[in-house]
C-alpha cells in the first residue's frame, strides 16, 4: 500500500483585524467601497403625508393660525374705527379683535389641559408667578401715577403678563437642568 496524503484545501489568508496597524503616513490607505443605495420613494410610496405633518403639529399651527386671525382682524378694526370715528357701528368693530382672541386663549387652554403632570406643574407655576408679579407690577405703576408718571393703556398687561410667563418658564427650566 502506498501512502499518500489526503488532499489539502488552500489556506486563506488571515482576516485582518481593523484596528491592527499602528496609523503611519507610510501606509497607503484606500477609500472605501461605495455602497448602492436604493433612490428615494415618490409622494406615493413613502408612506409620509402632508396630512402627518398637520396632526405632530397640529397645536403649534392652530396657535399659529388664530393668532394670524387675531393680527388681520385688528388691523382691519382699527382701519375702519380710524376711518370713520363717528360712526355708530365702531364700538361693535373695535370690540371685533377679541373674538379670535378668545380662540388663542381657548387654544391654550387646551393644550394645557394636554401636558402631562410635570410639563402642567411648571406650566401652573410659570402662570402663578406671571400672574403675581403682573399684580405686583402694575399695582406698583398705579402708585407712580399718582406720584406723575403718564397712564399706560391696559393692552401692555397681557403683554407683561405673557413676558413673565416666559420669564418664569426660562427660570424654572434652568432650576430643572441645573439640578440633575
Amino acid at each position: 500500500m502506498s501512502r499518500e496524503d489526503p488532499p489539502t484545501t488552500p489556506l486563506e489568508s488571515p482576516v485582518d483585524p481593523l484596528f491592527s496597524r499602528a496609523a503611519s503616513p507610510f501606509v497607503r490607505t484606500e477609500a472605501p467601497a461605495p455602497v448602492a443605495f436604493p433612490s428615494p420613494p415618490s409622494w406615493g410610496e413613502s408612506g409620509i403625508l402632508p396630512i402627518a405633518t398637520f396632526v405632530t403639529y397640529k397645536s403649534q399651527i392652530l396657535f399659529g393660525l388664530a393668532v394670524l386671525a387675531y393680527l388681520m382682524v385688528l388691523v382691519g378694526s382699527v382701519t375702519a374705527v380710524r376711518a370713520n370715528p363717528e360712526a355708530p357701528w365702531r364700538y361693535e368693530v373695535a370690540f371685533l379683535p377679541v373674538l379670535p382672541a378668545g380662540l388663542v386663549v381657548w387654544l391654550t387652554v387646551r393644550a394645557l389641559a394636554r401636558l402631562d403632570e410635570v410639563a402642567k406643574r411648571t406650566q401652573m407655576q410659570a402662570l402663578g408667578f406671571a400672574m403675581v408679579a403682573t399684580a405686583l407690577v402694575t399695582f406698583g405703576y398705579g402708585f407712580l401715577e399718582g406720584g406723575g408718571l403718564p397712564h399706560l393703556n391696559f393692552t401692555f398687561v397681557p403683554l407683561l403678563i405673557a413676558l413673565l410667563w416666559g420669564l418664569g418658564l426660562a427660570v424654572l427650566n434652568l432650576k430643572t437642568h441645573f439640578r440633575r
